[in-house]
C-alpha cells in the first residue's frame, strides 16, 4: 500500500482514492501541508506549486524525507529546473491524465509501474514498432524528417521510454546520451530539438498535436519546452504500451 498525501490536488482526489494500492492518507491546502505530511508521513505527496497558504517551493525546501510530484500549471522551464534541484521526482503539467499520475506515482514509491504483467507487455513492444510510432507521429505534428532534431527528438523520446527519470535530469544526462550515439554536442542536441519543436509550431499544426493528448494542451502562442515535449510523447508511449 503506498500512503499519498494530496496538497490543492482535488481534481485527481475520487480517480486516486479507487486505487487500491494507494491510501489517501491527507488531502489538503498549502497552510496544512507540513504538519499533514509530518502526521501521516505518506510515500508520496503530489503538490501544486502556487496556492493559498504557502509556496510550494517553500514546502519543498523544508520537507527532505518524502517523495514529491509537481503537478501544476506553471509551465516556465525555470519553475521545473527548480522544483527538480529542490527534490521533486516528477514535474507534470497540468491538465495531467489519470494514467500518468498513477504511473508517477507508482515510480516515485519505487514501486512497479503497475504490475509485472504490464511491464512484460511493454518490453514486449519492438524497436521498430516504437520507432514507427513516433516516426507517425512526427509526421502528423510536423516534423518533417530531413532536419538534425527530428533523429534527436526520436531518440530522446525512446530514452525517456526506456527509462522514464532521466526526463529529469534533461541536460545532464539525456542530451549528452543522445550526443554521444550521434557524435555532437549536447549544446548542438538541444538547439536542434528546440528547432525541431518551433518547425511544427510555425507549420500551424497545433490541433494535431493537442489531439494526441485528448486535451487542448497548448495554443499557437506558447511553445513546449524541450523537456515537456519528450515528456508527454514518451508518457503516451508509455500509456499505450501498459494496457
Amino acid at each position: 500500500m503506498i500512503k499519498v498525501g494530496l496538497v490543492c490536488q482535488s481534481e485527481s482526489e475520487e480517480q486516486l482514492r479507487k486505487n487500491a494500492d494507494f491510501e489517501i492518507v491527507f488531502s489538503t491546502d498549502g497552510t496544512g501541508a507540513r504538519q499533514c505530511i509530518e502526521q501521516y508521513k505518506p510515500d508520496v505527496v503530489v503538490t501544486e506549486l502556487v496556492m493559498s497558504g504557502a509556496d510550494g517551493f517553500a514546502l519543498l525546501e523544508s520537507v527532505s524525507n518524502v517523495k514529491f510530484i509537481v503537478a501544476t500549471e506553471l509551465k516556465s522551464e525555470v519553475f521545473i529546473i527548480k522544483a527538480l534541484e529542490l527534490g521533486a521526482s516528477y514535474y507534470l503539467v497540468k491538465p495531467v491524465e489519470y494514467g500518468v499520475l498513477e504511473q508517477r506515482i507508482y515510480q516515485a514509491a519505487n514501486k512497479a509501474v503497475a504490475n509485472n504483467a504490464r511491464m512484460v507487455r511493454r518490453k514486449s513492444v519492438s524497436e521498430k514498432t516504437l520507432d514507427e510510432r513516433i516516426s507517425n507521429i512526427f509526421v502528423s505534428v510536423g516534423i518533417p524528417a530531413h532536419i538534425k532534431g527530428y533523429q534527436f527528438l526520436r531518440e530522446g523520446i525512446k530514452l525517456a521510454v526506456d527509462n522514464p527519470p532521466i526526463i529529469n535530469s534533461i541536460t545532464k544526462s539525456l542530451y549528452p546520451t543522445i550526443a554521444s550515439k550521434f557524435d555532437t554536442t549536447s549544446s548542438k542536441v538541444e538547439r536542434a530539438i528546440r528547432h525541431a519543436i518551433e518547425v511544427a509550431w510555425n507549420r500551424g499544426k497545433i490541433e494535431n498535436i493537442n489531439s494526441l493528448f485528448g486535451v487542448k494542451v497548448y495554443s499557437s502562442q506558447e511553445k513546449p519546452t524541450n523537456g515537456e515535449f519528450i515528456a508527454l510523447l514518451a508518457d503516451k508511449m508509455l500509456l499505450e504500451c501498459a494496457y
